[in-house]
């Protein structure tokens, strides 16, 4: 896309800073609103951390490779992603190819390929562990609930709604300050199926004795109920079509722009200064950017209450990652491989986060789009894409490290797919030096906040913040990390500034026909 520094205008309804998903999604929806809009993202391209990038005949995911909610269905089940394009007139723009199986995985002398559908996913995992069909079905039945009562939740939890949990969300009561482990351990028996079972904590960033059961039950029930999809061409293709929904009601984007900080007057937001000391008013601001940089850097600590700093202060960010990008000239399909992958060199996941703490990828996520889209490699070739999470502070210099830690992404791809490292025909790698640098996220974290109970829901940072006018949207705020979460995100934000109670009323209310609920 063309770069723009500095606006058209002096002045306007609303300025989001961040071009991420959760902003784009919000902004969108506001000019949809009529509203005025600006948006300013510091990258050369929108999108964060579903921005797409091209390496000669090669096209790559920056990190996001699959979505839930991409196709329509009934009334509850969340397809917040057609629901966006459709009601920005954009939704013919991107093509959505189902990835099904979802995912495989992989342990040592162990493999499941794990189908969307309810009862598919139920069998897949009962061929392995017949005796457990009894306690597979109560949990499943338990995500189920969890999941029905969120589309009933208001869109920002806050400490009041948190008192009506009991009444009013009874499971998400129970469950709030539970694990995922916790919760198997109610239903299952057999450790490795409890191992498999839950091989997706990869995408949330903590391991199954850490990670909130009510996020995790989203996430699954997500990719489950409403399908698993690629966008072809990358997921840059995505963000493009909701910035051509933006500008077509009028919005604006501006690229390769910082803002410096963000304007209070009498104790309320009226607008940023750009890098370039462009002043822009607005009575409005979004952040889809770090929440410690919008808060203490561009705001200013001394402007905030004191509670509210020192509650920032303690929130832990997730890790970030080692991304090795590569393409090859192998047969893929002989080998069995899969659009996703998750490979584990133990059964025991608190043994591999540990190995990660300590920078060795005992855990990694392979991704060969070129599988489901062959558009984005040549004819015989691949691309693949392979993520470990790790701390940002496990090297001492990214610079000088980065190709020792890829060599032992490449080294475990190599388990997973036999001779993969002599047919590696290009290789690039993101360290998480290289995600902080063109996101800004705090030592690179890719989910915003860790994803543990203390740190979902209510005890997540709301949308609204103690400064009128400012608000939140991405994966530092609620619901959290994840695609298709940062995009409803970014939706339940502007349906709170619009003043709807819910996003089937904001939809409605904006021209989107909804389906009837199911009898």
């Amino acid at each position: 896309m063309s770069a723009r520094r500095e606006s058209r205008e002096e002045g306007y309804d609303v300025v989001v800073i961040g071009g991420g998903m959760g902003g784009l999604a919000a902004a969108s929806v506001m000019a949809k609103a009529g509203k005025k809009v600006l948006v300013i993202e510091r990258h050369d391209r929108p999108g964060g951390l579903a921005h797409g990038f091209q390496r000669g005949k090669y096209k790559f995911d920056s990190s996001v490779h699959v979505s839930s909610g991409c196709q329509p269905l009934g009334f509850g089940e969340g397809a917040m992603i057609h629901d966006l394009l459709t009601l920005l007139g954009v939704r013919e723009r991107c093509n959505f190819l189902p990835v099904d199986p979802f995912y495989t995985v992989i342990f040592p002398g162990f493999r499941l390929d794990a189908p969307t559908g309810l009862e598919q996913f139920i069998q897949a995992h009962l061929r392995h562990f017949p005796k457990e069909e009894k306690g597979l079905r109560h949990l499943l039945r338990a995500h189920t609930k969890i999941n029905r009562e969120t589309h009933r939740m208001p869109a920002d939890i806050s400490s009041y709604d948190s008192l009506r949990l009991p009444e009013e969300w009874p499971n998400h009561y129970k469950y709030r300050n539970s694990t995922l482990g916790q919760v198997m351990d109610e239903h299952l028996q057999d450790p490795r199926l409890k191992a498999v079972f839950s091989a997706l904590w990869a995408y949330q960033g903590l391991p199954p004795s850490k990670l909130s059961f009510v996020k995790w039950s989203a996430m699954l029930l997500s990719f489950i109920h409403t399908g698993v999809y690629y966008c072809q061409g990358t997921f840059q293709n995505l963000a493009n079509a909701v910035v051509e929904g933006l500008k077509k009601h009028g919005g604006e984007l501006l690229l390769l722009t910082r803002v410096r900080r963000i304007i209070i007057k009498n104790g309320k937001v009226a607008g940023v200064v750009l890098e370039n000391g462009q002043k822009i008013a607005a009575p409005l601001v979004i952040s889809n950017a770090d929440a410690r940089q919008t808060f203490e850097e561009l705001v200013g600590a001394e402007r905030l209450p004191t509670a509210f700093v020192a509650r920032l202060r303690k929130l832990k960010p997730s890790l970030s990652g080692v991304l090795v990008y590569m393409a090859t000239d192998m047969d893929l399909t002989q080998l069995g491989a899969q659009h996703e992958m998750l490979a584990f060199s133990s059964w025991d996941h608190d043994e591999i986060y540990a190995s990660m703490l300590e920078g060795m990828p005992a855990g990694i996520s392979v991704s060969i789009p070129s599988l489901v889209d062959p558009s984005v490699a040549p004819a015989g070739e691949h691309v693949v894409s392979a993520l470990t999470l790790i701390p940002y502070g496990i090297a001492s210099s990214w610079r000088r490290e980065k190709g020792r830690f890829a060599d032992l992404v490449v080294d475990r791809v190599n388990t997973v797919l036999p001779g993969f490292r002599d047919h590696i025909r290009f290789i690039e790698t993101a360290s998480p030096r290289t995600v902080e640098r063109y996101t800004l996220n705090h030592e690179g974290a890719i989910y915003g906040w860790e994803q543990a109970p203390a740190q979902v829901g209510a005890n997540r940072l709301s949308r609204a913040t103690p400064v009128p006018g400012l608000y939140l949207s991405g994966h530092w705020t609620q619901p959290g990390g994840g695609i298709i979460s940062v995009v409803v995100s970014g939706v339940q934000t502007a349906q709170l500034i619009l003043g709807y109670p819910d996003v089937p009323a904001l939809l409605k209310g904006l021209g989107v026909p909804l389906p009837a609920p199911p009898a």
